[in-house]
């Protein structure tokens, strides 16, 4: 992933609330991020999106076509 673009994401994240961020070295500035109260709410989103997945999606074979129904 580019660096601009993960650090775009981070940004968005963090201001949308879902991470935050502390500083943890001045020179060269240096961030950890961790998640907020509202991002660790999003677990058991993402687990019933995985579960679903793992029911029913698949890896399309090169050349094939999604299944649309």
């Amino acid at each position: 992933m580019n660096l601009n673009v993960a650090s775009a994401r981070l940004k968005s994240l963090e201001a949308r609330g879902v991470i935050g961020s502390r500083l943890y070295e001045k020179h060269p500035p240096r961030y950890e991020y961790f998640l907020t109260d509202k991002g660790k709410a999003l677990g058991p989103v993402l687990k019933a999106l995985q579960n679903w997945g793992e029911a029913y999606g698949r890896t399309p074979t090169r050349g094939s076509e999604i299944d649309s129904a």
